[in-house]
């Protein structure tokens, strides 16, 4: 089975549109979320909302949209990759806290 084609589309996330999304498990596959909602995120956000946070937290208490929308350690993310233009994909780290949980 070959890769899955990024599309373009809208983040259900950032609500950017025009830009190349990919399909988020809103609970990690390895948390039992295979068969479980998805949403298409662009790029930069898929890759800081596991930045930020574990698998475990996903699954227990970040398992959909609204919710991810309103956590405090990615609000400030959001709001700063809407200003930026659609061809963007800044360099994303975990952060320090996120290091420490493994």
């Amino acid at each position: 089975m070959g890769k899955k084609k990024n599309a373009i589309g809208t983040c259900e996330l950032c609500l950017r549109e025009q830009v190349e999304t990919t399909v988020h498990h809103l609970t990690p596959k390895e948390m039992g979320g295979t068969f479980l909602p998805t949403a298409d995120l662009c790029i930069p956000c898929h890759k800081q909302i596991h930045a930020l946070y574990t698998n475990d937290e996903l699954a227990i208490r970040l398992n959909t949209i609204a919710l991810l929308q309103d956590d405090p350690k990615i609000a400030s993310f959001l709001k700063w990759i809407q200003k930026q233009p659609a061809t963007r994909i800044p360099v994303t780290r975990k952060s320090n806290e996120r290091k420490k949980k493994r």
